[in-house]
């Protein structure tokens, strides 16, 4: 949501901006008809960027990788085409200041890209972190001239973006297996990075280096948020945690299965992966059909 609209990308890549206060479309474009795009094998899952007057997303394949569209009418300000035309990924745009120039950061199938936030032009590929995946859907996590990816089968890397004549170069910092790859992403505080993987849990590492800090099984594979000094940590299987942030040891504050969960096709390889989010003092949480609300102003006011 941005002012009184609402941006929306659908699975089937329709992508739709409409009025907050009666649900009017203001606009409609489809991300395959419009733009020539290829989704992956699951179809798009993005959460479309707005930076300033522009919507930034990506329809993936060779005409436009990625695109920018004025936000308030829909018209095209430009097309990316990334070399490789590689398919759409699951991840979500992220904006860098990288090497001292504005830039647009996506997780695609054949590895994260950066590209010229005012014009598209393509900057860089790191390759690394998708190899062999077939589903990269971590979001980038970037902290200054840093940009972390990993995936499950692939591992977690860090690049360091450095200015190269008229262009950006992605400089590879570390590669490690054991490092947070898991599909509920990763979160930067301070010089520390938080996430989970394989078969070591929840872990924090130091960003610059990838030196682990401390690692704990907690609730296994998952996804996370962070409010009020605390980790809220939603686990695969439905367990849910709250996590002190701090590099030094791993301290939990409580845990608790939800209640009542929907079914999943356990032959297809169903989990519970959706983000928790935490907005005034409440936690959210989103399975499959199925809404949890719970007051957490305490958790906040005990930290």
């Amino acid at each position: 949501m941005d002012g009184d609209r609402l941006y929306a990308l659908s699975s089937d890549g329709d992508l739709a901006c409409l009025e907050t206060a009666g649900g009017t479309i203001r606009w409609h474009k489809n991300l395959r008809t419009d733009f020539g795009g290829t989704p992956g094998v699951w179809a798009y899952a993005e959460s479309p960027l707005i930076d300033g007057d522009a919507l930034v997303c990506t329809p993936g394949g060779k005409e436009a990788t990625l695109v920018a569209l004025n936000k308030m009418t829909g018209a095209v300000l430009w097309k990316s085409a990334v070399p490789g035309g590689d398919s759409a990924g699951y991840a979500s745009i992220v904006i860098s200041h990288g090497a001292g120039r504005k830039q647009y950061v996506q997780f695609l199938a054949g590895g994260v890209v950066g590209v010229d936030a005012k014009t598209g032009q393509f900057l860089w590929r790191y390759a690394k972190t998708g190899k062999n995946s077939p589903a990269n859907i971590p979001t980038p996590v970037v902290h200054d001239d840093f940009v972390y990816t990993g995936t499950g089968l692939g591992g977690g890397g860090l690049v360091r973006l450095k200015a190269d004549k008229d262009g950006v170069i992605a400089e590879e910092v570390y590669f490690e297996r054991r490092l947070p790859t898991s599909i509920g992403g990763a979160i930067v505080l301070g010089k520390y990075l938080y996430g989970t993987g394989g078969q070591q849990g929840l872990m924090c590492i130091e960003l610059a280096d990838g030196k682990e800090q401390w690692s704990d099984p907690s609730v296994g594979a998952a996804s996370l948020c962070y409010a009020d000094g605390r980790l809220y940590v939603h686990g695969e299987n439905n367990q849910v945690a709250l996590v002190a942030a701090n590099p030094r040891d791993y301290r939990e504050h409580g845990r608790f299965t939800l209640p009542n969960q929907p079914k999943h096709l356990r032959g297809k390889g169903e989990k519970a992966w959706s983000y928790p989010v935490v907005a005034n003092g409440r936690l959210y949480i989103h399975d499959v059909g199925t809404l949890w609300c719970y007051d957490v102003k305490d958790a906040a006011a005990s930290r």
